[in-house]
């Protein structure tokens, strides 16, 4: 396949600053610290974020992005820590949880033990109804729900979310997976409802169109977005090179002409705890985990 060796590659790093970043999520460390070095470490590695560092906490189920100041600390939380990588545009998405009250060990092996037995379905021509069926009959076995409104992705050049949706229960979408398809895997477990919800204020962005802005610092931030090359980018990331005044005032006028996406919080609807765990594959004659440990 074209450009594996960039899939590859960006799977191993992601893999390694997973690991990584694993080993950080410890009692009394910063939220902040850890983030920004996880994603010191990709850049170490010769790679670039796919997507600012996530590290969402209890009934955070995805998309919680450290702010410019942020003053979380851990303690005894369900930590899941989110990396996605990038080389040359080509993806490795992977995750994580870590339970640092050691009071949810079942929930944290339900999503991963339900990521391991869909990684034993899938082959060329698997339907997403078989994907979805196993991770949620899995999860359904230690006692919890998957969360039915999040689901896994394809992967593809400069895009982290594009077509297959990979379930998480059985939706009986008869899709096939096709050779060459490059997808990420990505159950969570919960002992709540299974439904999340945007929650909260966003901290991460991405920009949907080319536009042109009048006022020059607006310009300017929006030429370092650019660079991003249409991935998601982190508020945190812009207020590094301007002010934090300056960058809330321009992401207020991408909003206004409409080629702003945000990224809110997505919290589990009844405040149930969410465990999530992730790995990149591609999809061949002899499927390839992309961020398996080599």
């Amino acid at each position: 396949m074209e450009n594996l060796q960039n899939y590859e590659k960006a799977g191993q790093i992601a893999r390694e600053v997973l690991e990584y970043g694993k080993s950080l999520i410890k009692k009394d460390a910063s939220l902040l610290d850890v983030t920004k070095k996880v994603e010191a470490k990709i850049f170490e590695l010769n790679a670039k974020p796919a997507f600012p560092v996530q590290i969402s906490m209890n009934d955070i189920a995805a998309h919680y992005c450290a702010e410019p100041d942020d003053k979380t600390v851990f303690s005894d939380q369900l930590v899941s820590l989110d990396v996605g990588v990038h080389v040359d545009g080509f993806i490795g998405d992977n995750a994580c949880t870590v339970d640092l009250s050691e009071k949810n060990k079942e929930l944290v092996e339900a999503s991963r033990k339900a990521l391991d037995n869909a990684i034993k379905v899938i082959q060329v021509g698997t339907t997403l109804s078989e994907i979805g069926k196993t991770i949620g009959e899995t999860i359904e076995s230690y006692g919890f729900k998957p969360v039915r409104n999040l689901s896994g992705h394809g992967l593809d050049e400069y895009n982290i979310h594009c077509p297959p949706t990979v379930p998480n229960f059985d939706t009986k979408d008869e899709t096939q997976l096709e050779k060459g398809q490059a997808i990420a895997i990505e159950p969570f477990a919960t002992n709540g409802i299974g439904l999340i919800h945007e929650k909260g204020l966003p901290d991460v962005f991405s920009i949907t169109e080319a536009r042109s802005v009048r006022i020059e610092f607006v310009r300017q931030i929006l030429n370092r977005i650019d660079k991003f090359n249409g991935l998601p980018f982190a508020k945190r990331w812009l207020s590094e090179q301007f002010s934090l005044a300056k960058v809330n005032l321009a992401l207020s006028q991408f909003k206004k002409l409409g080629i702003l996406k945000e990224y809110p919080p997505l919290v589990e609807k009844s405040n149930g705890l969410v465990s999530q765990a992730e790995h990149s594959l591609l999809v061949d004659d002899k499927v390839k985990v992309l961020t398996e440990i080599s």
